[in-house]
């Protein structure tokens, strides 16, 4: 356990992290990785991020089966099969206290000397961590978030879950120094998404989504939504969405797998509908909840 200094007080101990790497589980402050490793030359690699509730991993079937897309998009061959993920991802839970936890892993194609050609016959780097699972405050749930409106001018295959994410980090730079939770993003006047979340609209009582092509991220909680609004019977239009249409949005959510679905209340510094989560939010909130709650009811 390390403990945390504030100056003056003593803050709770943190427990100590464990990492996997390449085979071997150990503290995570003693991973390392060889400066040559295409991951940190190149930003050459895949990542997920899997949401843990009750000690079980959530829709992971899902993930898995996006970082095997991310993975053949940049043709690199998967490390494991889904048993062997699994196994790995509850040894990493287990290695840690909360019941609740957030798991990040990532595939590099691996150390080689520097050339922007893919090397032959090189291992893939493999690396995992876990910390507490973060939600939303009951502020933000109750109150809503800010947003910024940003041009998207990041590049073309956004579907590949990249680690290269420097475009998303200076858009969402952007954002936090303007007092906001995400910035919104639009190309040539069409929705995309968030910086690290995806995007809904609701008009008139009909979810809006904008299609899970090249341009965003297919977000597992973005499914989610989709998936649950169609099984409630929630109108659901997956569509381009236009940047007038969502400035003039009753509502306007955020998904993610570390945000759940949460309302944006204040776009640009303007109210959004009548600058308080919706009722509609409010029933997918729920039926987010329901599903959650189910997970917890399976906990390993």
């Amino acid at each position: 356990m390390q403990a945390v200094s504030t100056g003056q007080t003593l803050a709770a101990p943190i427990p100590a992290q464990t990492a996997y790497l390449n085979g071997e589980f150990l503290p995570l402050d003693q991973a390392r990785v060889p400066v040559l490793d295409r991951g940190f030359i190149f930003g050459d690699g895949v990542y997920e991020v899997i949401p843990v509730y009750d000690r079980a991993p959530f829709r992971l079937e899902e993930h898995l089966r996006r970082l095997k897309r991310s993975l053949a998009a940049i043709a690199l061959t998967n490390p494991h099969d889904d048993a062997g993920w699994s196994a790995l991802i509850d040894t990493l839970i287990a290695h840690h206290p909360w019941p609740d936890q957030s798991v990040y892993l990532h595939v590099t194609r691996g150390v080689a000397p520097r050339n922007h050609a893919f090397p032959e016959g090189v291992k893939p780097t493999v690396f995992m961590m876990s910390g507490a699972l973060r939600l939303p405050s009951e502020a933000e749930r109750t109150m809503g978030v800010s947003a910024l409106s940003l041009p998207d001018f990041r590049w073309l295959r956004c579907d590949i879950k990249s680690i290269a994410l420097l475009g998303n980090c200076l858009l969402r730079q952007a954002a936090v120094e303007a007092g906001c939770k995400e910035a919104i993003l639009f190309r040539d006047g069409w929705l995309t998404e968030g910086a690290a979340s995806n995007i809904f609209v609701v008009s008139h009582g009909v979810l809006l989504a904008p299609p899970a092509d090249h341009l965003i991220l297919p977000g597992i909680t973005y499914e989610l939504t989709i998936e649950l609004a169609r099984t409630h019977g929630l109108p659901c239009e997956v569509r381009p969405v236009s940047e007038a249409e969502t400035r003039a949005a009753d509502e306007i959510w955020l998904s993610s797998s570390t945000n759940e679905v949460l309302a944006i209340t204040r776009l640009d510094g303007k109210p959004v509908g009548g600058g308080m989560p919706g009722p509609v939010w409010q029933q997918m909130a729920q039926w987010v909840a329901a599903s959650t709650r189910a997970q917890r009811g399976r906990g390993r």
